[in-house]
């Protein structure tokens, strides 16, 4: 038995990076391909890849998220915002704003963590499937009954050892810096909502001249964010299930290629990177619902970005014939974390 399993799921890596590893492919972020990636920048000029955090508006995305909700602490019983402090002693000058804010952490911009997606499968060889994540990390029971987080209240949140190993904050710990590598989609297929499987993929690596390498960090560019962007908070709910390119998250050949190229973290502009509305295959047997998030997530330990804001850093590398670029991208250090707004930039 390594770790905490005795059976590993095909094509993983469980144990690959030690048995009780909490950073999957991080680790492939190593002191030398930091160096190698701060070489790709030539001019300096710098592109926030973040939507602002009240993106995409509304809750026709994801219903069970919500956006961010602002509002200020208190100073005595009151608004602690504009507040003169003169009030409570007449010598005081100072003006202060204090505020508070309650943010479902995958709403915009995010990063999933290596808890946001687990399996159930058999990784302890009694023959019965348990709730596991990755690299044999235990989840616990389902919780049955309300979980109200959408009103203020403090709440109750059960934290299996899944929560406690492989929450967000590893991913910050790791300092998330290295290359990043652009594809992009939106110009061969602009708004047309299609399943870009491995083939066509590698296509468009050939046709750009884009060599992806162990430890890169892949960014695929759709238009989706921009679209978002576009929308000013009101997006319709076609354009939100309809539009833009997606990756086939149940194209076998595009599983091997994330598998074998050894990318360190998957990073799209788009909800999901693989389309999250697409009816499940006929037949009996046991499948995911989100293929590639198993894969990346659950069996190799490569945590998913998604929304993140990159048409102003595509046109740029386009107009310059580059495609490489030095990425910063940690989350929130929030211990326990499923996921996590980033504050991620892009240098040149």
């Amino acid at each position: 038995m390594v770790g905490r399993w005795v059976n590993r799921p095909k094509g993983s890596n469980w144990g690959d990076f030690g048995p009780d590893d909490q950073q999957g492919r991080l680790n492939l972020l190593t002191s030398d391909r930091v160096v190698r990636a701060v070489q790709e920048v030539k001019t300096g000029d710098r592109f926030c890849l973040s939507l602002p955090l009240d993106y995409p508006g509304g809750r026709l995305l994801n219903p069970r998220r919500f956006p961010p909700r602002i509002f200020t602490t208190q100073r005595g019983g009151l608004a602690n915002f504009n507040m003169p402090l003169h009030i409570s002693d007449p010598r005081l000058t100072d003006v202060v704003c204090d505020d508070a804010a309650l943010i479902c952490l995958q709403y915009s911009t995010q990063w999933d963590s290596l808890c946001h997606v687990g399996g159930w499968f058999d990784a302890d060889g009694d023959g019965e499937p348990e709730v596991v994540y990755y690299n044999g990390w235990r989840g616990g029971e389902h919780i049955v009954g309300p979980a109200d987080n959408q009103t203020g209240d403090e709440f109750t949140r059960f934290e299996g050892s899944n929560a406690k190993a492989l929450g967000i904050e590893n991913m910050a710990e790791a300092c998330v810096q290295g290359r990043g590598v652009l594809i992009d989609l939106e110009r061969r297929h602009g708004k047309n909502r299609v399943q870009v499987g491995f083939d066509e993929l590698a296509n468009i690596i050939k046709e750009d001249g884009i060599e992806v390498e162990e430890g890169d960090m892949v960014c695929i560019h759709t238009g989706f964010a921009q679209g978002l962007m576009d929308a000013a908070k009101s997006p319709t709910e076609h354009d939100l299930h309809n539009t833009y390119a997606c990756l086939d998250g149940r194209d076998a050949k595009l599983h091997d290629w994330i598998r074998d190229t050894g990318v360190a973290v998957m990073i799209a502009d788009n909800y999901g990177i693989e389309d999250t509305g697409v009816p499940l295959p006929p037949g009996n047997s046991p499948i995911p619902m989100l293929p590639l998030h198993e894969l990346c997530i659950f069996k190799l330990g490569i945590h998913i970005g998604e929304m993140f804001y990159l048409t102003a850093l595509r046109d740029w590398l386009r107009e310059h014939g580059r495609y490489r670029f030095f990425l910063t991208a940690p989350p929130l250090r929030l211990p326990g974390a499923v996921g996590s707004p980033p504050s991620p930039i892009a240098t040149v």
